[in-house]
């Protein structure tokens, strides 16, 4: 999925201009950045609540390909401004993340929550 249809899909609006073929293969939703190193797949997309400079320097060390500020947040300049500097598009929707989740989950983006993928051979 491209990144500009998930902003359309969620009522979002891009904070700079991006690649318009920028593709995402999977969601992400966290506060904490932790748990987003430790089960987001790269290529993904992030929705999070946290707008401080940490979740571009995180997106970064994942390889996370943008970031979608939830519940009508707006990141400071600062961040704005890494993000830029990282080639990291972000937008921000005034929806909560569970809605944005499930909206983006009804169209047929995957999570990409690896905690989740069960190896039913090993039980």
């Amino acid at each position: 999925m491209k990144f500009a249809q998930v902003v359309s899909i969620i009522d979002g609006q891009m904070l700079f201009e991006v690649e318009p073929e920028l593709e995402i293969k999977c969601g992400s939703a966290s506060d904490l950045m932790s748990d987003v190193l430790a089960f987001t797949e790269a290529g993904s997309v992030l929705f999070t609540g946290l707008t401080n400079p940490q979740s571009v320097r995180t997106a970064e060390m994942a390889d996370i390909k943008a970031i979608v500020f939830v519940r009508g947040k707006m990141p400071p300049e600062e961040t704005i401004k890494l993000a830029r500097e990282k080639g990291i598009p972000v937008a921000t929707t005034s929806l909560p993340m569970f809605e944005v989740c499930g909206r983006l989950y009804e169209v047929g983006l995957r999570s990409c929550d690896i905690s989740c993928q069960v190896d039913w051979d090993r039980g």
